[in-house]
């Protein structure tokens, strides 16, 4: 699995799988599941629903541990009954989508009372800091403090939003936690050190240290939302 992945992205996974901690016997809905990495990972002790539009992503998908795969976006969530999963995971999917108010909203009828929903989402603060400090591009990083929408070269326009936004759009969800992902990685200049695995190992060690102190988390390159039912 992890020779398949780049560094920066099985990093941001390790993070996310350490903040989420241990699930086991959960049903669990992966929505914009991509590659798969983490559906096959979760699928291991529990069963796993992934929901992916590309058809051309899932032609490599991962698929170590057993788990159902379906090719699509929103109107395949109308096909599941209220409170069928325990656990909900939508990792850097908002962004580019157009109808999230009404994503997050039918994710509140999928949710068990008490259930679980993982959202990771772009922090703007964290990639002004990184267009200034790594890539030197002032006009992109003014772009971005004028409110302006961002790009991703793989995936289009990054429509930023606030944490705030998801319990507006969906009132009734509670905000457990907000932890920060990759607030050191993405201005590290030596990108050859990224490869090496005694500096990942120290580099997740400093970034677990900080993921939950508000001064780093605010700069982290992206933030991981916990929210309850």
């Amino acid at each position: 699995m992890s020779e398949n992945l780049p560094t920066w992205e099985l990093f941001s996974k390790q993070m996310i799988w350490k903040q989420l901690g241990s699930i086991h016997n959960k049903k669990i809905l992966d929505f914009g599941s991509g590659n798969g990495v983490t559906a096959s990972f979760y699928a291991k002790d529990n069963e796993v629903i992934a929901i992916e539009p590309s058809e051309e992503v899932l032609v490599n998908r991962v698929c170590d541990n057993d788990y159902r795969q379906i090719t699509g976006s929103t109107k395949e969530l109308k096909q599941f009954e209220n409170e069928s999963f325990d656990v909900i995971l939508c990792h850097n999917v908002l962004e580019y989508a157009e109808d999230r108010e009404c994503i997050v909203n039918e994710f509140y009828r999928l949710l068990k009372s008490n259930g679980l929903m993982s959202v990771v989402k772009h922090n703007r603060t964290g990639r002004v800091m990184q267009m200034v400090v790594l890539l030197n591009n002032f006009e992109n990083a003014n772009s971005l403090l004028d409110g302006k929408d961002g790009n991703a070269k793989k995936y289009g326009t990054i429509h930023y939003y606030e944490n705030t936004d998801l319990t507006k759009w969906c009132k009734d969800f509670s905000l457990l936690k907000v932890y920060g992902i990759r607030t050191f990685w993405d201005l590290q200049q030596n990108q050859e050190i990224q490869n090496d695995a005694d500096w990942q190992k120290k580099m997740l060690q400093i970034e677990m240290r900080v993921q939950d102190i508000d001064e780093y988390k605010n700069i982290a390159f992206f933030n991981h939302l916990l929210l309850t039912k």
